[in-house]
């Protein structure tokens, strides 16, 4: 089991039981650091005090669960207004909301695509767009992340 899998099964009933949701987990190496980062969510928003209560929670639980043998850094974060989507129900839930889909290569050259989430079928992503709805294959979509209109 992946290290953010083992992560996530314990620290689901933590973040549910202050009444958040637990929306990814992550572990990744940013320079020659590597970063455990919890992503949590509510309506409304999270604020310090949610990441705080979290920390306070997960941290003596990975003392002990120990899951990653090597030292790292510890963050709960919020999923943030601009969020990355990845789970079929993320996209479900956000249909049609403002989008922006960045690609792996170019298409006709571009390589990120503003627009709305008009659906996502088997990792297709749909979006429409001022010239027409476009659908992404899986293979070509690096990313898929919330786009917040002022």
């Amino acid at each position: 089991m992946k290290i953010t899998e083992q992560v996530e099964s314990f620290a689901r009933p933590v973040v549910e039981g202050f009444g958040l949701e637990l929306w990814d987990v992550e572990y990744v190496r940013e320079g020659a650091d590597w970063f455990l980062r919890v992503y949590i969510d509510k309506e409304g928003g999270v604020d310090i005090d949610d990441c705080e209560a979290v920390s306070r929670a997960l941290d003596p639980i990975l003392d002990e669960k120990d899951p990653i043998p090597d030292s790292y850094h510890f963050e709960v974060c919020s999923a943030g207004l601009e969020r990355v989507l990845k789970r079929p129900e993320d996209f479900r839930r956000f249909l049609g909301s403002p989008v922006l889909v960045k690609l792996y290569r170019p298409r006709g050259g571009v390589k990120e695509y503003p627009g709305t989430l008009e659906g996502y079928e088997e990792g297709r992503v749909t979006l429409g767009t001022q010239g027409g709805p476009i659908t992404f294959e899986k293979t070509e979509v690096a990313q898929v992340r919330l786009r917040v209109e002022f």
